[in-house]
């Protein structure tokens, strides 16, 4: 009987799944879940394998061509995740399957453009000669092609045949298809589709072992070359140090110990004393990890409340029953992480697989290291600054049950566990856990939550500010809420000498008040007060003559931490030296030519020094002496970035060591980690930074935390501004203040009276919760509707405007005609963000019950599409 498989294909766009059969030679050799080839139209294309048929009623079907993995490449599970993204995103199923394939190994078909002649690349002196033949024969016929045209040529001239991919990279912002269709109906350029293979593959290496018995290989050791000779010298250390290893050894080391080389193995092999393999070797990134291993600590007495229902809850999720995904409210420093490291050991001990989500690159090391600590080999890490030999290696570990623990951003998720029994999202507030950047879009929290009902897991979900949907959604018992209200009293040891050293003042009042309510460092509590807030209001700054970017306030207590021998952090969510540049005398601002936003100075950028930049696509120019608008020299940066604040803290504290964290600093792999390394060592004083200062950091000797312009982004025009403000400055304040050394956080900002900036420095959350909820209700804002945005770019203004014009023409009549009126059409509109890398933006909002329903099942080919987006900007 023959067999049909449904299958997902990897091909953009194309929605639906498709029926093919397997011929004889690939019967039992294909299983749900598999990647395989298949023909597609005039293609060849990867496919996933969604379900197994033996039912003869297609009346036509093409053949699978072949296997790339003998093992599944997704589980059962992981395709009902895949259906499910693809309902409620709006995505096409094998986009939504691909995200759950480690890069490098999911490849979509191409096309490759060759010239006509001189036909295929030729090497050496035959190249060159073609190469110049062709450049001939392109001016030979410079009046039939076009400018354009003419690129594309000596493009291939100039590098042979091309995949559509990489004259992508050779030719960005340009539409080169178009370009390439003229040039085939001309006979000057031919074009055929290819599937490239994975470009992933295990790692080998070549190794030797010794072949005999260690008596025999002494025998022999006179007769391994001519007496006296270097190679008897180097072949006999050979033999002697593979008589002391019991396993097969990397050539390499055999190299580096004995001085030998690949022809003194050989002549060995042809001996018959030694034996040449290969061997696989795994690509870890923890390899290397330092580590000290840990042992649980005693739960306080909400904590040990809280671990008991989470484990209750465990049980029950172990026995098949259904669960609530939980939320775990508990201010910064009240130990979740010790309720996350007893879930997954609970989880590991009844066999189960537990996945770890961080927010962004930079919580991973400090978070890797106290899993690592708990759970020595069993962890995996994934994130994208990996190398794809290592993503791939780690994936395919978890996929063979090597590995019972995966931590990392929102792509960990898809790791392959057929066993899962707990997914923890830790600051499950944050923005980054939103992917937008390509299709599909998707919340991880809200992903996560949904996975682990479907495979009757458990979802905890941590935050010292929870998003206001989700805990509108745990008021209302769609989510089980648990609380953790008080910070623990942390790091006794660690600042045992630190307080000796500084003879810290019990009996002053103002050393009481600093340190919080701590008479003595030996004390029995476990818990602490938050860190007190000094709200500063630069406007008076101002007007009593201080021109610096920090208050006297924040002056005086940087000082303090100087002499004490503590640290500080301060913090700003703007990059650079200054935020925009214009002239004095007419105004003009010196915007990206691409994107229409002020350009950022920077002293030191890249390869240029006195920079501006673009933070939007990367756009660089110099700092011009004249304004290129009017000539005058009187123009200026203005405004404050990290990089000023760093050049600010070195003026007036020479002797300071000072650390910056942003993304200038942490471009190369292992950056984050440092950096950060760095600073846990106390090798710096200062550490200055963007947000990722705010994610999860615990730092003893922090005492001081400033917010250098607390109210950044807190007046753009979006409805969740305000909530991203509280949460970046609450969670920023809980960095200071988490040893036996107290600390203190100051707010400079030039909006003191905002509610916002008020119930952070209370460290308010559900003041906040309750007032921000009461705006959404009034505006009909998430979470009282559900949001989709639409949004449409390219290099014509016109053209975007109208295409984004017609879908919105479109999408009202699928509303008149499906009587869905509660929903509503916002638009079109430009973006805030009115152009990007030099392509316009514009955008339509639905809002609504359910916006989803007017969509589902239309073509959306000139948008992206984002649902519940986390920003309309």
């Amino acid at each position: 009987m023959t067999t049909f498989l449904e299958i997902a294909v990897n091909v953009p766009q194309v929605s639906g799944t498709f029926h093919y059969h397997l011929p004889l030679e690939l019967e039992d050799q294909v299983d749900i879940g598999c990647l395989v080839t298949i023909p597609f139209g005039k293609q060849t294309v990867q496919g996933v394998v969604l379900s197994i048929e033996h039912d003869p009623t297609f009346p036509s079907t093409k053949p699978v061509l072949d296997v790339l993995d003998p093992d599944p490449v997704v589980t059962r599970a992981q395709i009902e995740l895949a259906k499910y993204l693809s309902e409620i995103s709006l995505a096409p199923l094998a986009t939504c399957i691909s995200l759950m394939l480690p890069p490098g190994l999911s490849q979509t078909a191409d096309t490759l453009y060759r010239l006509t002649e001189p036909g295929k690349r030729r090497t050496g002196r035959e190249q060159r000669g073609a190469d110049s033949k062709t450049k001939d024969d392109i001016k030979d016929h410079l009046p039939e092609v076009t400018d354009a045209q003419k690129i594309f040529l000596n493009l291939l001239a100039e590098r042979g045949p091309l995949r559509g991919r990489q004259i992508d990279r050779a030719l960005p912002k340009r539409n080169w298809k178009a370009t390439a269709r003229a040039l085939k109906r001309k006979g000057f350029v031919t074009s055929e589709p290819i599937l490239q293979a994975p470009k992933v593959r295990p790692k080998t290496v070549r190794t030797v072992q010794l072949a005999c018995s260690p008596v025999e290989a002494e025998a022999e050791m006179e007769h391994l070359s001519r007496a006296g000779t270097p190679a008897l010298a180097r072949r006999q250390k050979v033999l002697r140090f593979l008589i002391q290893e019991a396993v097969p050894v990397e050539v390499a080391w055999v190299y580096a110990e004995s001085g030998g080389n690949i022809s003194d193995l050989k002549r060995l092999e042809k001996m018959g004393l030694v034996f040449l393999g290969e061997s696989e070797i795994v690509r870890d990134p923890l390899d290397e990890l330092e580590y000290v291993t840990a042992t649980p600590p005693q739960l306080t007495h909400d904590q040990a409340q809280v671990w008991t229902e989470v484990q209750r809850v465990l049980q029950r999720a172990f026995s098949g029953k259904a669960i609530k995904p939980f939320l775990l409210y508990g201010v910064t420093g009240a130990g979740k992480t010790e309720i996350y490291l007893r879930a997954v050991d609970y989880t590991l001990r009844h066999g189960k697989q537990a996945i770890v989500l961080v927010p962004e690159i930079a919580l991973t090391p400090q978070t890797v290291r106290r899993f690592v600590a708990r759970f020595s080999d069993q962890v995996g890490l994934v994130h994208s600054r990996l190398s794809p030999g290592e993503r791939y290696d780690t994936w395919r570990r978890a996929r063979a049950g090597l590995i019972s623990l995966v931590v990392g951003p929102r792509s960990a998720l898809f790791t392959p566990f057929k066993n899962l029994g707990l997914i923890v999202v830790d600051e499950s507030h944050d923005q980054s856990y939103y992917q937008s950047e390509s299709a599909p879009s998707y919340n991880a929290r809200e992903l996560a939550a949904a996975y682990a009902r479907q495979v009757h897991a458990v979802c905890l979900a941590g935050s010292a500010t929870p998003d206001i949907t989700t805990t509108f959604q745990a008021v209302r018992g769609d989510w089980q809420a648990l609380s953790l209200p008080d910070r623990i009293l942390a790091h006794k040891e660690a600042v045992r000498t630190q307080l000796e050293r500084i003879a810290w003042p019990l009996e002053s009042a103002a050393g009481v008040a600093r340190q919080g309510k701590y008479r003595h460092y030996e004390a029995d509590a476990e818990t602490t007060e938050l860190p007190p807030v000094n709200i500063v209001d630069m406007r008076c700054e101002l007007q009593e003559g201080n021109r610096s970017i920090f208050s006297r306030a924040l002056q005086a207590e940087l000082t303090r931490i100087l002499e004490q021998g503590q640290q500080g952090i301060l913090f700003l969510n703007r990059r650079g030296m200054a935020t925009y540049v214009f002239c004095r005398d007419c105004g003009y601002t010196l915007k990206c030519p691409r994107c229409d936003i002020p350009l950022t100075f920077h002293t030191k950028a890249t390869k240029r020094t006195n920079a501006l930049i673009c933070h939007r696509c990367g756009y660089t120019r110099n700092m011009p002496s004249k304004c290129p608008d009017c000539s005058s020299v009187r123009i200026k940066q203005f405004g404050t970035g990290t990089e000023r604040v760093e050049a600010e803290v070195q003026s007036l504290f020479p002797r300071a060591r000072v650390l910056r964290w942003d993304w200038e600093t942490t471009r190369q792999k292992g950056s984050h980690d440092a950096i950060l390394t760095q600073f846990v060592n106390h090798q710096a004083d200062v550490l200055i930074g963007t947000q990722m200062l705010a994610k999860g950091l615990d730092l003893p000797l922090v005492t001081l935390v400033g917010a250098v312009l607390a109210d950044v982004g807190l007046q753009l025009p979006d409805y969740r501004a305000s909530e991203r403000t509280f949460q970046i400055l609450t969670q920023v304040a809980g960095r200071a203040g988490r040893s036996p050394l107290g600390g203190q956080v100051i707010f400079q900002t030039f909006q003191p009276d905002h509610y916002v900036i008020q119930m952070a420095a209370e460290h308010n959350y559900r003041g906040f919760y309750k007032q921000e909820l009461d705006y959404r209700r009034q505006l009909g804002y998430p979470p009282f509707a559900r949001l989709i945005r639409l949004e449409f770019r390219g290099r014509d203004e016109h053209q975007v405007e109208q295409t984004a014009q017609n879908l919105a023409d479109q999408i009202q009549a699928w509303i008149d005609q499906s009587g869905l009126h509660t929903t509503e059409m916002m638009g079109p509109l430009p973006c805030f963000f009115a152009r990007i890398s030099g392509e316009y933006r514009w955008q339509i909002v639905l809002r609504g019950s359910d916006p989803t329903a007017v969509l589902r099942g239309k073509e959306l080919r000139e948008a992206r599409v984002e649902v519940d987006p986390p920003s309309l900007l």
